[in-house]
């Protein structure tokens, strides 16, 4: 008996000696070894690097960022973000920015040109049958004044009807005052003056040659579409002298268009608007032009007209702005510069080098835990520097300032 209560006692003794053991040496030593905490530092964009102590990435050259790694139990939600692909979550400590909610506005430059107004072009067309027996202006773009000479005309025609109106003038039939009128207006309508009338009567002899003079002041352009003529406008400047295609000892027809005077004191400023900015512009917004000779002088104006068709080639289209041209005197070609500023828009925007393009999607990298997480979003209105966010972000988020930044180029991103 006695010897079994002897080992019982041993036996106790061994087990509390294990146990102070126990919690008097290895228990400190784990919570000991739990919380301490070790310096290391890595490359944001190789976190594969490693190192003690201050440095330069051996890969990139970026300074290594500290960073405290605590030797913690490892759980199995610890390592979570470690296990996720690169495309998808990117670890690292970048700089962010957030939305903003406010309003925004921003001017629109818009490249332009003086070119003709073809509703205020002058037809000169012929009022009866005959030849050209001279031309007084030869080249297209050619300035005239107003009763300036322009050609002149030979028709059997009007001989007939100047023999008419003096036989009637006459004093062998006496004075019947409503033909003669009647026969005079003739003679107007067939393009003579009331002095060249007067020396048919004077000098009682006809003249089968009558001179055709400008009715008004402007520029000389054949019998070309004036589409055609703004279009070489737009394209080429530098003007011409190409000349007329009706020349001296051409017949003419009676009522056909000889020639188009175009008006310079009435010009159209016509701009070319990017695609994008389309949706800005409307009919009777305010517009500021400057020009090329003078680009400290504005002419305040307003839109007039939007053209519907698109320019496939420079991906724009046009809009028109009526100018009097009658004391600004801009020649025909000159280079405008527009600037119409948009109307104010709400919402929440982000800068533009926060998105990330990539196909059809558009994401941004939104900050979580010790990363960025890429998040598809919707966008609107592009203003400036800045995109206004439809829809996937809040003004909570907070996102990194250049997506750009964390793409990782060897892997196709991929986003919630």
């Amino acid at each position: 008996m006695n010897s079994y209560l002897k080992y019982g006692l041993v036996a106790l003794g061994i087990a509390i000696i294990g146990f102070a053991i126990y919690f008097l040496a290895i228990k400190p030593s784990q919570h000991s070894e739990i919380d301490h905490q070790t310096e290391d530092y890595t490359c944001s964009m190789h976190p594969e690097i490693i190192r003690d102590k201050p440095g330069s990435c051996p890969i990139c050259g970026m300074t290594l960022v500290k960073k405290v790694v605590r030797n913690e139990v490892v759980e199995n939600k610890s390592i979570d973000n470690l296990l996720k692909p690169t495309d998808n979550f990117i670890i690292g400590n970048y700089k962010t920015t957030i939305p903003k909610d406010t309003t925004l506005t921003t001017e629109i430059n818009l490249p332009g040109i003086v070119a003709y107004d073809p509703n205020a072009a002058v037809n000169i067309a012929a009022r009866m049958n005959g030849r050209i027996e001279r031309m007084y202006v030869n080249y297209k773009f050619q300035r005239v004044s107003k009763g300036q000479k322009l050609f002149d005309l030979y028709s059997p025609e009007l001989l007939t009807e100047q023999q008419n109106f003096l036989y009637l003038v006459s004093d062998e039939i006496g004075n019947h005052e409503s033909i003669i009128n009647a026969s005079k207006d003739k003679l107007l309508l067939y393009g003579m003056t009331n002095s060249q009338i007067k020396d048919l009567v004077s000098t009682r002899k006809s003249n089968p040659i009558i001179s055709i003079y400008s009715p008004a002041s402007g520029n000389i352009e054949g019998t070309d579409s004036m589409t055609k003529v703004t279009g070489a406008i737009m394209q080429n400047s530098s003007g011409s002298t190409e000349p007329l295609s009706i020349k001296e000892g051409d017949y003419i027809k009676k009522s056909q268009t000889v020639f188009k005077l175009l008006n310079t004191d009435k010009v159209w400023g016509v701009f070319n608007v990017s695609q994008g900015f389309n949706r800005f512009i409307k009919t009777n917004q305010s517009i500021r032009i400057s020009t090329e000779l003078d680009e400290t002088n504005f002419i305040s104006a307003r839109i007039n007209f939007i053209e519907t068709q698109f320019n496939p080639a420079d991906k724009t289209n046009r809009i028109r702005v009526y100018l009097n041209n009658s004391t600004s005197k801009l020649p025909i070609g000159l280079r405008l510069q527009g600037v119409v500023k948009t109307n104010p828009i709400k919402g929440i925007w982000i800068p533009k080098e926060a998105m990330v393009s990539i196909g059809t999607k558009k994401i941004v990298f939104v900050k979580m835990g010790n990363g960025f997480k890429a998040t598809s979003i919707k966008i609107g209105t592009e203003i400036a520097d800045f995109i206004q966010i439809m829809d996937g972000i809040s003004v909570q988020d907070s996102i990194a300032e250049n997506g750009n930044y964390l793409i990782d180029s060897e892997s196709f991103i991929k986003n919630q």
